[in-house]
């Protein structure tokens, strides 16, 4: 089986899906944050090893100690993975930190300042476009009023 055919593209999600309502639903571990997402799985092709991308809505602690609480609660994991996901060998798990959705929510908060930043510029200067004369349309082209509105050429 190939790297990226379809089956090992069907079998990667199963197993995200699968393995998230296992941590979501039956891990008890104290140290796995309540609001982890496995937000990946990579599953080799000969079915022997798989990476799981974890994620935490929290701090950079909450998501070490998350790791950690998985790391041992891995046998478990896969013995579930075993008994749900019905396939000839279940691989072996490792999970690794993924902080794309920590990412993506600070540079939300970045865009949002950039954004209320403008806005206050604006209302500041009371002018959408500065340094356009009255004459020239929104892209700085001077128009001439007197010929139907076309452009000076």
């Amino acid at each position: 089986m190939r790297k990226n055919s379809i089956k090992n593209i069907r079998i990667n999600e199963e197993y995200r899906r699968e393995m998230q309502a296992i941590i979501q639903r039956e891990i008890k571990d104290p140290r796995v944050h309540p609001m982890t997402s496995v937000t990946g799985v990579e599953v080799a092709p000969d079915l022997k090893t798989c990476k799981a991308y974890v994620s935490v809505l929290g701090d950079a602690d909450a998501l070490k100690e998350t790791i950690k609480g998985l790391r041992a609660a891995e046998g478990f994991i896969r013995h579930e993975l075993a008994r749900t996901v019905n396939l000839r060998n279940t691989p072996e798990i490792r999970f690794i930190a993924d902080d794309s959705i920590a990412y993506g929510v600070s540079m939300s908060k970045k865009i949002d300042d950039v954004i209320r930043h403008d806005d206050e510029a604006r209302e500041m200067t009371g002018r959408v476009f500065e340094g356009f004369e009255d004459d020239t349309d929104s892209f700085g082209i001077r128009t001439d009023k007197d010929n139907g509105g076309g452009a000076d050429l």
